[in-house]
């Protein structure tokens, strides 16, 4: 029996991301935005979610993915406390595509030497078994899997 794990997949641009799925409180719909004056430019700002004041961020700016167009219909996953180091926080997302079931074969870890992977756990393949005019068989997608814990305890809290 292989061992599995949940993660959320979402999009943000015409990437796909994923974060484990303990992390993830609940999705909601874009709702208006305070925003925070002489924040750093992550921080989107606040939203009173059912009485609870919630730091929102703007993840595409906090992984310098700057000139995304920005999308409709956007979510905000709301975080566990825990992952935050205690603050209740969310992140903005363009869309939430699914909640996935991962197994040890379908995916690469990264290695922590890549620095340009600092925050990336792996990256998780997807086959994809379609045929458009037979150009697109054996066509494998790849989903970003974030770590998001450490990119939050690093970037976030050093700000």
């Amino acid at each position: 029996m292989t061992q599995t794990i949940d993660v959320v997949e979402f999009q943000l641009g015409r990437e796909h991301y994923a974060l484990d799925i303990q992390l993830a409180r609940e999705i909601v719909e874009m709702m208006p935005i305070t925003r925070l004056p002489r924040s750093p430019a992550y921080i989107a700002g606040i939203i009173n979610l059912r009485g609870e004041i919630t730091h929102i961020i703007n993840l595409n700016v906090l992984l310098g993915l700057y000139g995304e167009e920005a999308v409709e219909n956007r979510k905000i996953v709301v975080l566990v406390p825990e992952a935050a180091g205690g603050s209740n926080v969310g992140i903005i997302v363009d869309e939430v595509s699914s909640v996935r079931q991962v197994g040890k074969d379908d995916f690469d870890p990264m290695d922590d030497s890549d620095s340009s992977a600092t925050y990336v756990k792996g990256i998780i393949k997807l086959g994809v078994e379609e045929e458009t005019d037979g150009r697109d068989a054996d066509r494998t997608n790849l989903i970003i899997w974030l770590d998001l814990q450490r990119l939050l305890r690093e970037q976030v809290a050093n700000t």
